[in-house]
């Protein structure tokens, strides 16, 4: 297979693996809170940013976003989902590739703070209710650790899990060796 031919196939995946970590753990209350998820999903996000890079990352996060609003009957959460997955991307994709040195735990920190501020931040914003803000400082707290869940979590599978979307040499006749 070639280059492309391995990033597309992990592309899709890393989108069924998102989808897969999204539903079971929205099935999964943590402590009764609403909104309150460790985000696995994120790490897969983050494996992607490292593997396959930003535009590919980008395409990623909105098929997820938008399959999990059509298979799982969430368009009411679409904006929120939309929100916080676009601007935990971008502040990932900021410390990593501009900032740079920025760890995967960093950037899953950052990610999930940058996540629960602008689905609470679209909350406030359609619902109307500037309280809202008192449940953000909980949700900011929470995100510390989740992130650095989702942080760890795409660390030890960069660590473990060499990228396998990368061509394999080619012989001597232009034909890609086996594996």
């Amino acid at each position: 297979m070639t280059g492309k031919t391995n990033r597309l196939a992990l592309s899709a995946l890393f989108v069924a693996v998102m989808l897969v970590l999204g539903y079971v753990e929205s099935l999964i209350p943590i402590g009764g809170v609403p909104g309150i998820k460790v985000g696995l999903a994120n790490s897969v996000l983050l494996l992607s940013l490292y593997w396959l890079g930003i535009t590919i990352s980008i395409q990623l996060m909105l098929v997820k976003v938008f399959l999990s609003a059509f298979m799982f009957g969430g368009f009411m959460a679409l904006p929120y989902s939309l929100a916080g997955g676009v601007l935990s991307l971008a502040v990932m994709i900021l410390l990593i590739f501009v900032v740079r040195g920025v760890s995967p735990i960093g950037a899953g920190v950052a990610g999930a703070v940058a996540h629960n501020v602008a689905q609470v931040s679209v909350a406030m914003f359609i619902l109307q209710l500037p309280q809202l803000v008192y449940y953000m400082a909980i949700l900011v707290l929470v995100a510390l650790v989740t992130g650095a869940v989702t942080g760890t979590v795409a660390k030890l599978l960069m660590k473990h899990l060499p990228p396998s979307y990368k061509p394999l040499p080619r012989k001597g006749n232009g034909q890609q060796a086996a594996p």
